[in-house]
């Protein structure tokens, strides 16, 4: 069995130069960068981005050969309402929501914690909400080789609804099918279940 690491730790190097950068991007704003509260945000600011795109570091089809277990099992396994949180390539300001994933297996089944686990991996990075469901979806696809895979993601997007159209209610909503979840019957009885 493969396992993998996880990421809790910062690189000094890339701690020193973020933060110097980050030193640059506040006074650049006009703020004192000596002041009491500020003093440590460039640190702490070089500390948080690196922990938001940790996925990079992390090998998200290693996770899941870590944890997949051979059964005769072939019906719809599904994981609902898997919180994520991501920071928008454009303006590297947040979107969260949920995940939902389901496959059929096919001969093998796996862990579940992993499928949460996979979603962390491709949200912690810099993202657009489209291409990260669609890595989930092939990295799953492509490691359990199942009979089917299907993912629907939800999320707000802060890009949306702190700045530009500043639409606070707003919420985008993606999804990809691969397999038995491209015959209408399979999918829309997983989007009934997710919507429960």
């Amino acid at each position: 069995m493969q396992s993998y690491t996880k990421i809790d730790s910062y690189s000094e190097q890339t701690t020193d130069f973020l933060k110097e950068n980050f030193s640059d991007i506040i006074a650049g704003l006009g703020e004192d960068i000596h002041r009491e509260g500020i003093i440590k945000t460039p640190e702490r600011a070089a500390k948080a981005m690196q922990f938001l795109t940790q996925g990079y570091q992390q090998d998200a089809a290693q996770i899941l050969k870590s944890a997949m277990f051979k059964e005769d099992y072939d019906n719809m396994v599904i994981v609902k309402d898997i919180e994520l949180y991501s920071l928008c390539e454009h303006h590297i300001l947040p979107f969260f929501g949920k995940a939902h994933i389901a496959y059929i297996p096919n001969g093998h089944i796996v862990g579940l914690s992993k499928l949460p686990r996979v979603v962390d991996v491709f949200a912690r990075r810099l993202q657009v909400q489209e291409r990260l469901t669609k890595e989930i979806l092939d990295c799953i696809n492509q490691t359990l080789q199942p009979k089917g895979v299907a993912v629907v993601i939800e999320a707000s997007h802060m890009c949306m609804m702190m700045r530009g159209v500043q639409k606070q209610n707003s919420l985008t909503t993606t999804s990809g099918f691969r397999g038995a979840f491209e015959k209408i019957e399979t999918r829309n009885e997983f989007l009934k279940l997710i919507d429960k």
